[in-house]
């Protein structure tokens, strides 16, 4: 728990520099923030968690970064080094099934970066004292899903990992390209693709690149 007399200490991660600063200057000029040190990739995220004592990390969920490019990974790899520290991710994701999926890599803060601007500072207090923040937009995501009372594709709900192949697949990389950054063997990577489209009904590898645009999988 952060000392309540002392600013917060956040490591800022975006790969945007506007959105970096645009946060940087919401936080610093409405709250009692410092913010020690700012990340365009996930290795230099990770190498300011390392270098720079902090209370809190504000993390984007897609950003470059070699072998933890894709955000999933990138978070669980967080919290496997630094399990105390609270996690709030900013996101234009607009998946159910990848935002259940961020949430359960343990990170306590979710928002739309669309809702910014209104609950930023309410999502810090929230996270930085160990509680759980979901913005608005994030809510109404899962409201609506449970009023019509499906999901987003016509199938069963993906798994984290056959999210992650799904992502990395419709951003462009092949399945063997999959396999060395995820150190899964290629078979393994295959059926967990094969298995997300069946979940999904999508026939063709078209289909998952139409699937991902329409659903937010991708950035």
């Amino acid at each position: 728990m952060p000392d309540p007399g002392a600013p917060l200490r956040i490591v800022l991660a975006d790969d945007h520099p506007v959105v970096r600063s645009g946060v940087r200057s919401l936080l610093e000029g409405s709250a009692r923030v410092r913010i020690v040190a700012e990340a365009a990739t996930a290795e230099e995220l990770f190498a300011a968690v390392a270098r720079e004592p902090a209370d809190l990390v504000i993390t984007d969920f897609s950003m470059p970064g070699g072998g933890t490019a894709d955000g999933l990974s990138m978070l669980a790899r967080l919290r496997l080094r630094w399990p105390e520290l609270p996690v709030l991710v900013l996101t234009v994701a607009a998946n159910v099934d990848v935002l259940r999926s961020i949430l359960a890599t343990g990170v306590l803060g979710l928002l739309n970066k669309s809702d910014a601007l209104a609950e930023l500072t309410l999502a810090v207090a929230a996270v930085s004292h160990r509680r759980s923040y979901l913005g608005a937009g994030i809510r109404r995501l899962f409201e609506d899903m449970g009023a019509d009372g499906g999901g987003i594709g016509p199938g069963e709900s993906l798994s984290r990992r056959e999210i992650e192949v799904l992502r990395l697949f419709a951003s462009g990389l092949t399945v063997s390209e999959i396999a060395r950054r995820l150190s899964r063997s290629v078979k393994t990577v295959s059926r967990q693709k094969m298995d997300a489209m069946a979940k999904l009904g999508l026939r063709n590898d078209l289909e998952i690149y139409a699937y991902a645009r329409r659903h937010g999988l991708l950035p």
